[in-house]
C-alpha cells in the first residue's frame, strides 16, 4: 500500500532534505561514539577531570575529517602554549593577584587579536591558548605549587578527546579526494551558467541573472554566521568561499589535495573574479545595436557548448577538449576585433575576451598538479576588527577577574574560565558581536539543562551506559543544531559548556551549593561576554563597511600608481579585494537596507573589475605596436587615480580626454588596433567612476555618520566638496 506524499514528512520526500538529515545523523551518531570513547579511556586513565575530554570532543568534532585532524594538531599546540603561559605566569606573579589578572587579560587580548587574523582550524590555536591558561591554573588558585600537575592533567585530557575523536571519525569516515575535485568541477560549471545566462540575457531579454529576489537565500554551513543574499551572484561568491574552505580541510587530510592546494586556492580566487567581471555596470555599458546582441550570442552559444562538454563527474581530470574550445573562440575574437572600429563594440569584445581568458585560466590552475611559489594567495588581514575584539576581550576578562578578587566568590575560576574561552571562540567568526549573543543564548539554555542532568539523570545512573546515554540525550539537540544557519553558534555554545558546567567523576560527588555557585557563574559570565561586546565596546558594522570600501578604493589607487604590472602581482591583489568584498556583504547584512546593500556591492565588484581595466590599461601602454604619444597618454590618464580618493569624476575626465585624444589619432583596421583597444579601457574604467563616484571618494556616504543628510544619498550623485573650512559645499551644476 503507497502512503500519499503530503502524508509523510518533508524530508522523507525531498532528495536534498534527506541528504541533510542523513548527514547530520551521521555526525550525531559519530559525535557519540567519541564522546563514549573519550570518557571511558578518562575514566580508565583515572584523570582528574573526565569531562574535559569531552569538552574537548565537542569542540573539535566535525563533519570533515580533514577539518578535524587539523583543528586536532592546532588544538594540541594552543594547549601546549596556553600551559606554559599558565605555567609561567603563575610563577612570576603568584603573589598578586590583581598583576596576574592584568597580565592574563593582556595575554586573552593577544589571544582575541590572533584568533581574528587566523583562518579556518588555525584560529583554534590561540583560542586554546586563552582557554587553557585558566583551565590551567584555575584548580592552583589555592596551591600554586600545584600548578605543573595541573597543567599534566589538562594536557593528557585535551590529547584523550582528541584521540578518541579522530579514531571515530577516522574509522567511520571515507576520504575521498575526487569529491572535492567533483565540486570544484561542478564550481566552474555553475560559474559559466551564471555566464550563459548573462549573455542570453543581453540578446535576448527575459530575466537577468542578477535580478534581486524577493526572498532572500540564507547561506550557512557547520557553526557559521547566516549570510542573507538577494541575488544570483553573490550567493555564487558565498558558494565559491565555501568551497575555498572544504579545499582547505581536505588538504589537511588527504596528500594529493595537499599537493595542490595552492594551485586550488589561486583557481577559486579566479573563479570569482569570474563572477565579479559581470557586475551589473555591463548593462548599461553597452548598446543595444543588432552587432552588439549577435557578440553575446556566440558567447552564450560558446558557454552552452562547454556546458556540454563539462557534463561528466570527472571532466576535470580531461579538460583538453574545454581548453580546445576556449582557445578557438578567443582566436574567432581576435579576427573579429581586428575588423571593429566602434569603440563600445570593441570594448565588449575586449570584457568577454577577458573573461574567456579568466576561464582558461582558472581550469588551467584547478588541474594543475602545484603552482609556483611565487603565485601564492594573502590573506585580508582586517586590523581594525582584530584590535577592537583583542580590546573585548581583554577587557571582559579583566572585569571577571577584578570582579572575582573583590567577591572572593569560590565559583571565580568557573566565571574566567568561561569569559575567556568565549570570547576567544566568538572572536574566530566574521561578527563577534553577533556571535557573542548567540553563544550566550546557548550559554543559558545550558544552565537548565545541566540542572536537569544533575537532579533528574545522574542520580539514577548505576554504571556507564547509562551515563553515557544520559550525556548524549542532553547534548543531542547542542550537535544537532550545529548545521542550522540560525542556531549553529548557539548550538556550539550550548554543547561546549554544558560538557564544561558537569561535575561527573567517578565516583560522582553531589555539593548542591558548588554546583550552583557554577551555574550561578555561567549566567553572570555569558552577560559579562554580551556587555564587552555588546555595549562596553559595541558593533559599528556601517563604519566596519565603510573602512573595507576606502581599503579597496586605496587598493585600486596602488593598482594604478604603486603594483609593477605582474601575473602574479593581479592574482594576489585580485584575491585580497574578492575577500574584502566577501567581508563587506557580511557587514552589510546587519543594518542597511536591501537597496543599498546591493549598491554597494555591486560598486565592490565593479571596483574589481575596474582594476583589471587598470592592468589592461598599463599593459597596453608599454606594447611595442603603440606610438609613444598615445602610450603616454595612457601613462598620463591612469596617473590620474593618484586623486582618485579626492575627486573620482576628475579622473573620470582625464580617462575620458585621454581616450578621445587617442582615438582622434588612431587608424583603421589593424594599425590602430591596440590604440582602439587601450582607449576603449580608458572609456570602460571612467564609466565606472562616473557611475559610482560615491562610492570611491574619501567622503562618501558610507563613510559619513548615518545621522549626517547625505549619509544615504545614493551612489551615482557626485558628492559635495569638502573643506576644512567650510565643510561639506554643494557643487553647481551646469
Amino acid at each position: 500500500m503507497l502512503i500519499p506524499a503530503g502524508i509523510l514528512p518533508a524530508f522523507l520526500t525531498n532528495d536534498a532534505q534527506w541528504h541533510e538529515v542523513r548527514g547530520r545523523a551521521a555526525f550525531c551518531l559519530r559525535a557519540f561514539a567519541a564522546i563514549g570513547l573519550a570518557l571511558s579511556c578518562s575514566f580508565f586513565c583515572q584523570l582528574e577531570s573526565p569531562m574535559s575530554s569531552v569538552t574537548t570532543v565537542m569542540i573539535v568534532a566535525n563533519p570533515t575529517v580533514g577539518a578535524l585532524m587539523a583543528k586536532s594538531m592546532w588544538r594540541v599546540i594552543g594547549t601546549l602554549l596556553g600551559a606554559t603561559i599558565a605555567v609561567a605566569l603563575m610563577a612570576v606573579v603568584a603573589q598578586s593577584p590583581v598583576l596576574y589578572t592584568m597580565m592574563l587579560a593582556v595575554v586573552v587580548a593577544f589571544a582575541c587579536l590572533v584568533a581574528t587574523f587566523l583562518r579556518l582550524f588555525r584560529a583554534y590555536a590561540a583560542v586554546l591558548t586563552g582557554y587553557t591558561i585558566v583551565i590551567v591554573a584555575g584548580p592552583s588558585y589555592a596551591d600554586p605549587d600545584g600548578i605543573f600537575l595541573s597543567a599534566m592533567a589538562r594536557l593528557s585530557a585535551v590529547t584523550v578527546g582528541i584521540v578518541a575523536t579522530a579514531v571515530v571519525f577516522m574509522v567511520t569516515s571515507v576520504r575521498r579526494p575526487d569529491r572535492v575535485m567533483a565540486q570544484v568541477g561542478q564550481m566552474v560549471r555553475d560559474v559559466i551558467a551564471y555566464a550563459m545566462d548573462f549573455h542570453r540575457f543581453q540578446f535576448a531579454g527575459g530575466r537577468s541573472p542578477d535580478a534581486v529576489t524577493a526572498e532572500p537565500v540564507v547561506l550557512g554551513g557547520f557553526r557559521t554566521l547566516p549570510l542573507p543574499l538577494n541575488d544570483r551572484r553573490g550567493t555564487l561568491l558565498a558558494r565559491i568561499s565555501g568551497l575555498m574552505s572544504s579545499v582547505e580541510y581536505a588538504a589537511a587530510d588527504t596528500y594529493e589535495i595537499s599537493r595542490r592546494v595552492n594551485a586550488l586556492r589561486v583557481g577559486l580566487s579566479g573563479l570569482a573574479g569570474v563572477v565579479a567581471t559581470y557586475h551589473p555596470l555591463w548593462h548599461d555599458l553597452e548598446n543595444d545595436a543588432a552587432p552588439m546582441r549577435r557578440l553575446h550570442e556566440r558567447v552564450a552559444s560558446l558557454m552552452a557548448e562547454i556546458l556540454d562538454l563539462t557534463d561528466g563527474a570527472d571532466w576535470i581530470e580531461t579538460p583538453e577538449p574545454v581548453l580546445a574550445a576556449l582557445a578557438t573562440a578567443l582566436e574567432d575574437l581576435a579576427v573579429a576585433e581586428r575588423a571593429v572600429q566602434d569603440v563600445a563594440l570593441l570594448s565588449a569584445i575586449d570584457n568577454m575576451r577577458d573573461v574567456l581568458v579568466q576561464l582558461d585560466a582558472v581550469i588551467r590552475m584547478v588541474m594543475a598538479p602545484s603552482m609556483p611559489r611565487r603565485v601564492r594567495l594573502r590573506w585580508f588581514l582586517d586590523w581594525p576588527t582584530a584590535l577592537r575584539n583583542g580590546a573585548r576581550g581583554g577587557l571582559i576578562a579583566l572585569l571577571a577577574g577584578l570582579l572575582w578578587y573583590v567577591l572572593h566568590w569560590s565559583a571565580g575560576p568557573m566565571l574566567m574560565l568561561y569569559v575567556v574561552a568565549a570570547s576567544s571562540l566568538v572572536a574566530t567568526t566574521p561578527s563577534a558581536s553577533r556571535s557573542s549573543v548567540m553563544m550566550a543564548a546557548g550559554t543559558t539554555l545550558s544552565v537548565p539543562a545541566g540542572i536537569a542532568c544533575h537532579m533528574l539523570a545522574l542520580p539514577r545512573i548505576d554504571g556507564f551506559p547509562l551515563l553515557w546515554f544520559s550525556l548524549c540525550m542532553f547534548l543531542a539537540p547542542g550537535i544537532w543544531l550545529q548545521f542550522s544557519p540560525r542556531y549553529g553558534i548557539g548550538a556550539f555554545g550550548y554543547g561546549v559548556f554544558f560538557a564544561a558546567m558537569l561535575d561527573v567523576s567517578n565516583p560522582i560527588h553531589y555539593d548542591d551549593i558548588a554546583l550552583t555557585n557554577t551555574w550561578m557563574a555561567f549566567v553572570a559570565a555569558a552577560a559579562l561576554l554580551v556587555l564587552g561586546f555588546r555595549v562596553i565596546l559595541p558593533p559599528d558594522d556601517r563604519l566596519d563597511a565603510g573602512r573595507l570600501v576606502g581599503s579597496l578604493s586605496r587598493a585600486l589607487r596602488r593598482l594604478a600608481l604603486v603594483l609593477p604590472v605582474a601575473p602574479e602581482n593581479w592574482v594576489v591583489w585580485e584575491g585580497l579585494q574578492i575577500q574584502k568584498i566577501w567581508r563587506l556583504a557580511m557587514r552589510l547584512s546587519v543594518g542597511v537596507g536591501p537597496d543599498e546593500r546591493q549598491a554597494y556591492t555591486d560598486a565592490a565588484l565593479g571596483a574589481v573589475s575596474l582594476g583589471r581595466l587598470v592592468v589592461r590599461a598599463r599593459r597596453i601602454a608599454e606594447l611595442p605596436a603603440l606610438n609613444v604619444v598615445d602610450a603616454e597618454a595612457m601613462r598620463a590618464a591612469v596617473r590620474g587615480f593618484d586623486g582618485l580618493l579626492r575627486d573620482p569624476e576628475a579622473t573620470a575626465r582625464g580617462l575620458v580626454d585621454a581616450a578621445q585624444a587617442i582615438l582622434a589619432r588612431a587608424g583603421e583596421g589593424a594599425a590602430g588596433l591596440e590604440a582602439r583597444r587601450g582607449a576603449a579601457c580608458l572609456q570602460q574604467a571612467a564609466y565606472i567612476l562616473r557611475a559610482v563616484p560615491g562610492f570611491f571618494h574619501r567622503h562618501g556616504p558610507l563613510q559619513l555618520s548615518p545621522e549626517m543628510p547625505d549619509a544615504h544619498r545614493p551612489l551615482d550623485r557626485p558628492v559635495p566638496v569638502y573643506t576644512p573650512l567650510l565643510g561639506r559645499v554643494r557643487r553647481h551644476v551646469g
